[in-house]
């Protein structure tokens, strides 16, 4: 009976789904209680940053494992490994870190899966649940930070009567090239 109530209501919300009805739920929600709005926002955010710090607890732990060390000897090596500090060259301040960064989101991804393969071959499905999150979360982040940002770009631009920039890319040196008649 359950089954069939829950069938019921996922076919008669299949409209609300659209992203563009949720977008204007959102909204509407927003401006009608914003503090409510504002109050799960917070919680959304303090569970999102527990779950990622209970992660990191738990990938330290099978980190240790794996070197034979403790925690603290686990923590201050992964700490090392992904540390980035301010610095200034050539009069710019920049982040240099010990990882260039095109490695460090494959090797954190890797780091989680081994800790999410770890906890299912030991049966501990709690650990692996918050792990397998953690690892969404990290795979998913830049698609929506893209796809919130696009979304927020659009929605301004358009309401100011302006078109979008064009997006432009920095690997492509542009140039214009004219002949001189002699």
């Amino acid at each position: 009976m359950k089954q069939v109530r829950l069938l019921e209501f996922a076919i008669a919300s299949l409209p609300i789904f659209r992203s563009t009805d949720i977008l204007r739920f959102l909204i509407t929600a927003a401006i009608g209680r914003p503090r409510l709005t504002a109050a799960v926002a917070l919680f959304l955010l303090a569970a999102l940053a527990g779950t990622m710090t209970y992660t990191g607890f738990l990938v330290i732990g099978v980190v240790a494992d794996y070197l034979g060390t403790g925690r603290i000897a686990a923590g201050l090596l992964l700490g090392i490994l992904f540390a980035r500090f301010p610095w200034i060259s050539q009069g710019k301040l920049r982040i240099v870190g010990l990882l260039p960064k095109p490695v460090r989101r494959p090797l954190i991804v890797s780091i989680l899966a081994l800790g999410l393969f770890t906890f299912v071959a030991r049966g501990d499905y709690v650990p692996a649940l918050f792990t397998g999150v953690a690892t969404a979360f990290v795979l998913a982040y830049p698609w929506l930070r893209r796809a919130i940002v696009d979304r927020m770009s659009s929605s301004v631009f358009t309401f100011a009567g302006q078109k979008r920039p064009e997006r432009t890319d920095d690997t492509v040196i542009e140039g214009e090239f004219r002949e001189r008649k002699e």
